[in-house]
């Protein structure tokens, strides 16, 4: 058996190169799915730990996306999109999740009536017969009305699947969460950085959505540069005001939130009162206060990436980024190591 050698992100660096780009605020970060652009390229993870109203209307007013997680009834669904529609009257973009059996065509449609024209086919294994069949259904049901993200997958054949099934964009990744135990629980995925890598370099040229194990906005500007359109973040905006659940006080006035991954014990548990196979870890986390200024860091992060590669938009920013391999002395030397000290 031939093995091939998997990247992740702290094993890459971007080469800093000659750049034109006199203010961080003047480059471009725009990406699109579908006939639908977006002013940031960044969503929100359809978890019940991080996107309900108040986060959908977070990610629209910094030109993102929010997608609503699932794991609810139709109708307790419906009323965070029209929720989300009274909180920020102009909000243009929401998303909601579905499933691939069960409610999801009912759910679909409901969602879409509710004001949802994204809807996110979310399934964790998303190179399957279950999610053509979805897809191939959905687009029976509604059309080219409504814009189909699919995923998620971890390979180019997976990759390929989906867009042929009629995805208008594919979450890439799997295992990578920071709560996910699927590497753990199964010995299956692949690093978020190689699936992105080799997807993109698919002749088929659909957005690829890079979601998991992004910690940083590094990481997002290393999505970027493998041929990611979009991140996807869970963990970055986890404990922030905007996700649901109250803040947990402790016994020395620090604040934090719940944060869970969709396959631990206690997500099932709630959504389904049944327990399956375990594929996640239930956790808290700090509070950091308002999720606008968590993604406004994050933003400018990405955009001072674009400004090292001398690049003014995210196609350029691919084309011009170069990347090297680093030794496990230079992942160290990457962090502020003066805090290890």
């Amino acid at each position: 058996m031939k093995i091939k050698l998997a990247l992740s992100f702290d094993d890459i660096l971007l080469v800093p190169q000659h750049s034109d780009i006199v203010s961080r605020k003047s480059v471009d970060l725009s990406s699109s799915i579908g006939d639908t652009v977006f002013k940031v390229p960044i969503i929100s993870s359809p978890m019940d730990t991080v996107t309900e109203s108040d986060m959908v209307c977070a990610m629209d007013s910094i030109g993102g996306l929010g997608v609503v997680h699932r794991y609810n009834s139709i109708q307790d669904q419906c009323s965070i999109i029209t929720g989300s529609k009274k909180i920020n009257p102009n909000a243009k973009n929401i998303s909601a999740a579905i499933g691939a059996s069960g409610d999801y065509l009912e759910r679909a449609s409901a969602l879409f009536e509710a004001g949802a024209r994204i809807l996110c086919v979310d399934i964790a294994h998303g190179h399957h017969s279950l999610m053509e069949e979805a897809l191939n259904q959905l687009r029976l049901k509604l059309g080219d009305k409504a814009i189909l993200i699919a995923g998620n997958v971890a390979t180019k054949e997976g990759y390929e699947y989906l867009a042929n099934a009629g995805a208008d964009a594919v979450r890439v990744g799997v295992g990578g969460g920071s709560i996910c135990s699927t590497r753990l629980q199964t010995g299956h995925g692949i690093p978020t950085l190689q699936s992105i890598i080799d997807c993109a370099n698919s002749e088929i040229d659909i957005p690829i959505i890079a979601d998991g194990g992004i910690k940083n906005s590094g990481d997002a500007a290393k999505s970027f540069a493998a041929g990611a359109s979009f991140v996807m973040l869970g963990s970055v905006l986890a404990g922030t005001d905007e996700t649901p659940g109250d803040f947990i006080r402790q016994k020395n006035n620090e604040k934090r939130k719940v944060y869970r991954g969709m396959a631990s014990r206690e997500a099932q548990q709630s959504w389904r009162n049944r327990v399956g196979s375990v594929e996640g870890v239930c956790t808290t986390v700090a509070a950091k206060g308002p999720a606008v200024e968590v993604l406004r860091d994050f933003e400018w992060g990405i955009r001072s990436a674009f400004s090292y590669s001398g690049a003014s938009n995210l196609r350029e920013y691919y084309h011009k980024s170069k990347m090297i391999r680093q030794s496990p002395a230079g992942i160290r030397e990457s962090g502020t190591h003066i805090l290890n000290a």
